[in-house]
């Protein structure tokens, strides 16, 4: 694959310009004190507020283990708060403090300042159909992907499988990549 080959490539653009948007990102909410992994917890935490510890490894993609740190260190800091799960005793549910809520609001404006920088040339109804487009490119690689795809139960925080059959997220990550690097030209 030659220089210019890579430069149209669907998969290296997707790789690169999300790289460059978490680097811009990292570089503009360096002020707020938060780590990259740090952001991502809250951010994703935000969206899947009671979930267990495994359902929320899945979604950022990284081991339970690791992720316990991050919890504990976040946890001790007055960002997030462990409580009981409803009806299992042996799980405890993940929520952000009081606390966490204005940070993500920060943080979430720093992302829509990236967005808009990244999206400066673009007219709105591109926008709109990039962002399309990249909504159907998710929904036809979950659907192809089957059993690699697992759809978590925010209720549970188990992934379809149920708990205790995580799926990888190696094998995962590496199925989207070899995907979108075999894309025609």
């Amino acid at each position: 694959m030659t220089d210019s080959d890579l430069d149209r490539s669907l998969g290296f653009l997707l790789h690169d310009v999300a790289r460059l948007m978490r680097k811009r990102f990292d570089q503009r909410s360096r002020h707020l004190g938060f780590t990259r992994a740090q952001w991502q917890l809250v951010a994703h935490l935000a969206r899947h507020e009671g979930i267990n510890q495994t359902g929320l490894a899945d979604i950022l993609e990284i081991e339970p283990i690791t992720l316990a740190r991050l919890l504990d260190r976040m946890a001790e800091a007055g960002w997030i708060e462990r409580r009981p799960h409803p009806t299992d005793r042996r799980q405890r549910c993940l929520y952000l403090t009081a606390r966490a809520r204005p940070m993500f609001a920060d943080l979430r404006a720093v992302a829509v300042d990236v967005i808009g920088e990244a999206l400066a040339d673009f007219q709105p109804a591109e926008r709109e159909q990039l962002v399309d487009a990249l909504i159907r490119m998710r929904r036809s690689l979950g659907a192809r992907q089957g059993a690699e795809v697992v759809a978590l139960d925010t209720r549970t925080g188990h992934g379809e499988r149920g708990p205790g059959r995580r799926a990888s997220s190696v094998r995962k990550a590496t199925a989207a990549s070899a995907a979108l690097r075999h894309d025609s030209r």
